[in-house]
């Protein structure tokens, strides 16, 4: 394929109309495809956006997501003449990126540029610490186990939010409890400490594409019905924060007052 060719690929959409221009977004893009123009985030160069989503999770205004649609190829020879110009600690933060996502061949494009340019990086790539923090591979079975024994607290189903009726009865006078898909599997308390006595709502920020569709439909759960609390519960990796940062979309959008607790946890299944 020639290169710049327009090809079907996951890359970022911005959605203008609820972008407020902060820049949280750019820092967390250390290939360049992301700059404020005219007080709007805006992907300057399709050529630059992997796709692979570094930037979700630190837009306070829920306006970027990841899609699959006709766009030029990614480049990582012109994305690292772009990333080399931000620095060392860009170009780091750029090959801790690739490696963390398992994108191996960009990986080794990346350092056949900066070995071309006789740029030596004082890390190793492929070391461990470098992988991002929602792909890094940990062990955990040495620790030990809990020892904890509890009956099922689940009062309804479906619980994915694309299978939900916004108009199940339960919704009305409920506590909700919203969480990314790996709290239950990490939190070893999950349905004493956080599902008892609420109704289940969960997804994730980061593979589910559905952005815009579960953010009108928790909209519509929330106006529709008299809910009386909303938990939203998620990992400390950053692309899970886009949990929360969809919820409180979805709040304001249904112009109501409801109390909103947020937990963060651990890799290691502990509430930080």
């Amino acid at each position: 394929m020639r290169q710049g060719a327009k090809m079907k690929r996951k890359i970022i959409t911005i959605d203008e109309d609820k972008c407020n221009g902060c820049g949280e977004c750019i820092p967390n893009c250390p290939e360049g495809a992301i700059q404020v123009i005219d007080g709007k985030a805006r992907l300057v160069s399709e050529l630059f956006c992997d796709g692979l989503g570094a930037c979700l999770g630190h837009c306070p205004q829920a306006a970027i997501r990841i899609e699959e649609k006709e766009a030029q190829g990614y480049d990582e020879a012109m994305t690292m003449e772009n990333v080399i110009k931000g620095g060392m600690n860009v170009i780091k933060a750029h090959l801790e990126h690739l490696r963390g996502h398992g994108q191996g061949e960009y990986l080794r494009q990346a350092m056949d540029v900066l070995k071309k340019k006789n740029i030596s990086v004082d890390q190793d790539p492929s070391n461990a610490h470098s992988v991002c923090p929602g792909m890094q591979v940990l062990d955990f079975r040495a620790r030990e186990p809990q020892g904890i024994s509890v009956s099922s607290q689940l009062r309804q189903w479906p619980v994915q939010l694309k299978l939900l009726n916004p108009s199940a009865p339960y919704f009305n006078d409920a506590d909700i409890l919203i969480a990314a898909d790996c709290v239950p599997f990490s939190f070893a308390n999950f349905h004493q400490r956080f599902l008892k006595g609420k109704i289940l709502i969960v997804f994730c920020p980061k593979l589910d594409e559905a952005h815009e569709e579960y953010i009108e439909k928790l909209t519509r759960i929330i106006k529709s019905n008299s809910v009386k609390s909303i938990m939203v519960a998620h990992m400390e990796v950053p692309c899970c924060f886009g949990t929360v940062k969809m919820v409180e979309e979805a709040l304001r959008k249904s112009g109501k007052q409801i109390t909103l607790k947020e937990y963060n946890i651990s890799l290691q299944g502990t509430i930080i």
